[in-house]
């Protein structure tokens, strides 16, 4: 027969086993409001441009007046953040990166293996860039920000990165079909 005691402790540890065994943990679900969606925009955009409203936590890819694409973006915290107009002059498929000597600076243990040397990441999973990344430039001149994917996708919704602009991969895979270089950004 078994006991209230056993009872409490086995629903207990049934409750706490999908985060103690590999595999049955919950995968990270995104909030519905940042998955893409068309929805009504400003017309004062035309079709083609991107807008990012990053308190918000959106990028607009307007489609037609009135009208645009709606990803949810992960941002700079304060003090790090791009505002202003750039156009994407580079596109990459699973970018290298290499931190910026200030974000070395800025976070020395984060970046330690990166200081004093040119070590420099090669693209794929584990790349903070993600799997696409979108060069900001502005008078064709590289601001080192970027609007690309990330392997921190609870990021999404939140102003946390060093300034770029960061999507779930899938996102920024579908918006890397939809521009083309030249493509104009504002970032408000």
């Amino acid at each position: 027969m078994i006991d209230r005691r056993s009872l409490v402790v086995s629903g207990l540890a049934a409750l706490a086993a999908p985060a103690l065994v590999p595999g049955r943990a919950r995968a990270f679900e995104l909030d519905p409001i940042f998955t893409p969606q068309q929805v009504t925009f400003s017309d004062a955009y035309a079709p083609g441009h991107l807008v990012v409203l990053p308190r918000a936590h959106f990028l607009y890819f307007v489609t037609a007046p009135g009208e645009a694409r709606r990803y949810g973006v992960g941002v700079g915290r304060a003090g790090l953040e791009f505002t202003g107009t750039a156009t994407i002059d580079v596109k990459k498929k699973w970018p290298t990166w290499r931190p910026t000597d200030e974000m070395i600076e800025r976070e020395p243990k984060t970046y330690a293996r990166f200081r004093g040397n040119d070590y420099v990441q090669p693209g794929g999973p584990e790349n903070p860039l993600g799997s696409r990344a979108l060069y900001l430039f502005q008078n064709g001149r590289d601001t080192y920000y970027r609007i690309h994917g990330t392997n921190q996708p609870s990021s999404i919704g939140r102003s946390v990165s060093n300034g770029c602009i960061r999507m779930i991969n899938a996102h920024v895979q579908d918006l890397y079909q939809r521009v083309p270089t030249g493509t104009v950004v504002t970032v408000l």
